[in-house]
């Protein structure tokens, strides 16, 4: 190979790091970004929750755990990644009722208007089980800029068990708009 050859493929290695900003790959279960979260429980939180539909409201619902994955940050891309950065999944666990999968999230507005948020999680099944993953979504969620903004994701649990078969929960799609 030609020393003209390992040149252009070095650039283009630079390019391509330098272009998605070396962020980890959406939907990491190892912590590649901020929008994974495996299952665990403890502790207790509350929130709004939602399946199919959301509202902007805070509502006790006694759910337990405290797993949580810290953000990263990047710069350009698309509106949907700009959307994504400013979730952080606090946890993903079965609620204390056992009948519902929820995901307890904190929306940060860090910009200067203010944003209605749509978000879909996903909840994924662990290699080997034979649990279908589950969608939730929060639709309509005001934040203001500035502000954050803590919410639920809840979507029935049909399975038997304790959930243990979920071991990650990510953040399938989202977006926001300017009120």
């Amino acid at each position: 190979m030609k020393f003209r050859h390992v040149r252009a493929i070095a650039v283009f290695g630079i390019a391509i790091v330098a272009l998605t900003g070396a962020r980890g790959s959406h939907g990491a279960s190892c912590g590649g970004g901020s929008h994974s979260s495996s299952s665990s429980s403890g502790g207790s939180s509350g929130g709004s929750s939602t399946s199919g539909s959301s509202s902007g409201s805070d509502s006790t619902s006694g759910t337990s755990g405290t797993s949580s994955s810290s953000g990263g940050t990047t710069t350009g891309g698309t509106s949907r990644d700009k959307a994504e950065r400013d979730i952080k999944i606090d946890s993903c666990k079965l609620d204390s009722t056992g009948k519902n999968l929820v995901a307890r999230l904190t929306v940060t507005n860090s910009g200067s208007l203010d944003q209605t948020y749509s978000i879909t999680m996903k909840f994924n099944p662990a290699a080997g089980s034979s649990a279908v993953a589950a969608q939730a979504r929060v639709t309509g969620l005001k934040v203001k800029a500035g502000a954050s903004q803590q919410t639920e994701a809840t979507a029935p649990y049909t399975g038997k068990g304790d959930g243990s078969e979920y071991k990650e929960c990510v953040v399938s799609t989202a977006s926001k708009s300017s009120l």
